[in-house]
């Protein structure tokens, strides 16, 4: 397994993280378990959490994730081989996640009871990479940099530099050793960034964003940032929650899918989503490999990417994502994903 270096921290992850928000909903501890047992034997030494997992949210569900990878970082005795990644909530209005009833933001109180509460279900001392899950401040969508540019409604929101002020404390204490961004806008990362040179705070070390072929909007300003600020991207979504494997494709809807079970998807389903989600598809079956392995590839080839996170609800699934990596690229291959882009840009942002 190919390791990159995460920002300018030193540490080595596995280009491939493997994400864990279907556990504790759609895959049960044991299912869990065996998951991160087959990654770490294919070299996976990345694991990404949050306190809001899984996923749907749900008060009733909230925090069973990080619950089940601390009981495998326990059984297994590999917690220092292990790089753990966990986030705390942006500003929500979901009110399960403190014990005050209160609704969600990255003010001190706040994240001080979040990383305590993550510390305590991961059964770990420290976390590797703490990440803000999505900013305090409005944005535009979920998913930074969308093409349509709608301007927040002025909100009460806490200042990025009191939010790394309290990120810097959980550092000093050992708690913390990395801090990251994720659902963030190039303005957000230099403001971040800005703000760690002025005070000597925790340096952003990644960004976790959507990234795949129907949203490659982080190419934009985001990419730039990214390369020159050593700040990589570490891509959610790969797949577009399963668009891009093919299996919906015709209206089609496996049981036990996401879609089936939530109906969450429609970030997926956006005017031009269906025939730029075809084009790549047939791409894939022309070049004789299957559309997931396409759309992993993809995201693994480009220059800015960290690590891409890959989530599954079978072995069959993990296996398939995994071999994905062994594929070779070509510049021919690149050049026919860029002409369906040009045509069909980014309907997924």
């Amino acid at each position: 397994m190919e390791t990159r270096k995460l920002g300018r921290t030193g540490l080595d992850v596995s280009l491939v993280c493997l994400g864990t928000m279907t556990f504790g909903e759609q895959n049960t501890e044991a299912e869990g378990h065996a998951q991160m047992d087959r990654a770490r034997d294919a070299g996976v030494n990345f694991l990404d959490a949050a306190e809001l997992y899984p996923i749907p949210p749900k008060p009733e569900t909230q925090g069973r994730t990080e619950e089940i990878v601390g009981t495998w970082l326990k059984a297994r005795g590999n917690r220092t081989e292990t790089i753990v990644a966990t986030k705390a909530v942006g500003r929500t209005v979901m009110d399960w996640f403190r014990k005050d009833g209160g609704t969600g933001d990255l003010s001190r109180g706040q994240l001080r009871e979040a990383l305590e509460g993550s510390l305590r279900r991961l059964q770990t001392d420290y976390i590797d990479l703490y990440q803000l899950h999505w900013p305090d401040r409005g944005v535009t969508q979920f998913g930074s940099n969308p093409v349509i540019y709608k301007a927040p409604e002025p909100a009460e929101e806490i200042a990025i530099e009191e939010t790394l002020d309290a990120l810097g404390d959980f550092v000093r204490e050992g708690k913390v050793r990395h801090v990251g961004l994720s659902n963030e806008s190039s303005w957000g990362v230099m403001r971040f960034l800005g703000a760690a040179e002025r005070s000597g705070g925790p340096r952003v070390a990644s960004i976790q964003n959507a990234y795949s072929l129907v949203n490659r909007t982080f190419e934009v300003n985001l990419a730039e940032v990214a390369m020159r600020e050593d700040v990589g991207l570490l891509a959610y979504s790969p797949l577009a929650q399963g668009y891009l494997t093919g299996k919906y494709r015709d209206g089609a809807l496996p049981e036990g899918s996401r879609k089936k079970l939530f109906d969450r998807l429609q970030r997926y389903e956006t005017p031009g989503a269906t025939a730029a989600i075809d084009a790549y598809v047939d791409l894939a079956g022309e070049i004789g490999w299957s559309p997931a392995q396409l759309a992993l590839k993809f995201v693994a080839t480009r220059p800015f990417v960290t690590s891409v996170i890959i989530g599954a609800t079978s072995l069959g699934q993990l296996e398939q994502d995994l071999a994905a990596f062994e594929r070779p690229w070509s510049e021919e291959i690149e050049g026919k994903v860029d002409a369906i882009h040009l045509v069909r840009s980014n309907p997924c942002p």
